[in-house]
């Protein structure tokens, strides 16, 4: 089943490896495609400094130098924004994605508002991050340019951990070894884009679900910043984030890395983790699955999204994907025209791998689905049985013990669970007998 695209911007004097806090937990559940800035990391500054036309003889990416991304090329006059936003639908067009979802920081989200304003029908889902829709008065960014011109990028190199993070945050040294290797003519025109840049009559015309996030202690676009995209984007969220500077997501990736799956999960549904998660939670019950997902990091990411989209979601889920994506339900043991095990089938098989593999955790977590899935104490114990035959005694008298184990405490959760409702219902009958009464 294809995943969703997912286009992810840096910010000025960055490259895509600005990203790699989220890259793993994004990249799992999402096609990720990093996009730099022109003159940034790989990507060539020709694409949108401008100069002269091509004489006789003379096509677009000819000469000396890198070849420029795809697209209609600089134009002569200031450039705009929308020239970047060119370049991203030309590398996507070239990739063959129609629509995606987008995420920015800084100048790399304003270029997703653009887009998102403009081409309503491309960008599914947005989150700005730390970004304005008008990034201050355009003097100070034209003096800026004009340093870069005059000096090269050093001193502002040098001086950006001030402007990107709180103070006493340590600036990773390969996001500082990048700015210095900008092509300062480019760093200087995308200073010169957002000293023209206004996005504040734009707002309104984005329609794709949008999250904004800010860091409470970012100098460079400050709260009041997001809080004005939000108000100026329909039903776009606002989350502020305490000790965070412009970097906010390297400087809190955790928090940022959670914010964005949030909002692009709820966005972008997948069928096949629907499923599977409603089917490890049947089996496995929700306080582990709860567990697992509390401890889950950017490392671990990827394998959680394959046990659940593929352990759980096409093997365990069955019939359930189908349902998730909104197909009719296709009967006990059945996907469409396949027929497949029920969950009772699953656990026999299950079990008895588990105890020829040794596996004695997964095999207490897996008796107890079990036992959630109709299986009784008796035809467990048929199964290790069977697995005394097949795997060997030894592995099957280890099973016994682990199982019998499992069973007494599942046998103890649901007792516990089965006084709570009984209190519970207690406890909520005399108000049902006073209200009874006030209705006579």
């Amino acid at each position: 089943m294809p995943r969703p695209h997912l286009v992810l911007a840096p910010s000025l004097g960055t490259t895509h490896t600005l990203w790699a806090p989220q890259l793993s937990a994004l990249s799992a559940r999402f096609e990720v495609i990093p996009w730099n800035l022109p003159g940034h990391g790989d990507a060539p500054a020709s694409a949108l400094i401008p100069g002269p036309g091509p004489g006789p003889g003379q096509g677009q990416g000819q000469g000396q130098g890198p070849e420029p991304e795809p697209g209609p090329g600089p134009k002569s006059g200031p450039a705009r924004i929308e020239a970047l936003g060119e370049l991203v639908l030309a590398r996507l067009d070239a990739l063959g994605v129609g629509r995606f979802a987008f995420a920015g920081v800084s100048l790399g989200a304003a270029v997703g508002a653009w887009l998102a304003a403009h081409h309503p029908e491309r960008v599914e889902s947005l989150a700005l991050l730390c970004t304005s829709a008008h990034f201050g008065p355009p003097e100070p960014w034209a003096e800026r340019a004009a340093a870069v011109r005059a000096g090269g990028l050093g001193a502002v190199a040098d001086s950006a951990p001030d402007r990107w993070f709180t103070p006493g945050f340590p600036a990773p040294g390969n996001l500082l070894a990048e700015h210095h290797r900008v092509d300062p003519e480019a760093y200087a025109v995308c200073c010169e884009i957002l000293a023209g840049l206004d996005l504040r009559p734009d707002l309104a015309r984005i329609t794709a679900p949008t999250l904004v996030l800010a860091g409470r202690d970012d100098t460079a676009t400050p709260p009041p910043h997001a809080r004005e995209l939000a108000d100026g984007i329909r039903d776009a969220q606002l989350v502020e984030l305490p000790r965070a500077g412009h970097l906010a997501n390297v400087e809190r990736p955790r928090a940022v890395t959670e914010a964005l799956l949030q909002h692009f999960t709820s966005t972008h549904p997948d069928p096949l983790r629907q499923a599977g998660e409603s089917a490890r939670r049947s089996v496995l019950g929700d306080a582990h699955v709860d567990r697992a997902q509390a401890r889950t990091t950017p490392f671990t990411a990827r394998f959680q999204d394959f046990i659940t989209r593929y352990a759980w979601g096409e093997i365990w889920g069955g019939s359930d994907v189908e349902v998730a994506a909104g197909g009719e339900v296709p009967g006990p043991g059945r996907a469409g025209d396949r027929a497949t095990l029920d969950r009772r089938t699953r656990s026999v098989i299950t079990l008895t791998a588990l105890v020829a593999g040794g596996h004695k955790d997964e095999l207490a977590l897996h008796v107890k689905g079990a036992l959630r899935g109709g299986l009784s104490p008796d035809e467990i114990a048929d199964v290790l049985l069977q697995c005394a035959v097949y795997c060997s005694v030894p592995a099957a008298n280890s099973a016994f013990a682990v199982a019998e184990r499992a069973i007494s405490e599942y046998a103890a959760q649901e007792a516990s669970h089965g006084a709570d409702h009984v209190q519970a219902a207690h406890r909520a009958a005399p108000e049902q007998t006073r209200t009874d009464g006030e209705d006579d």
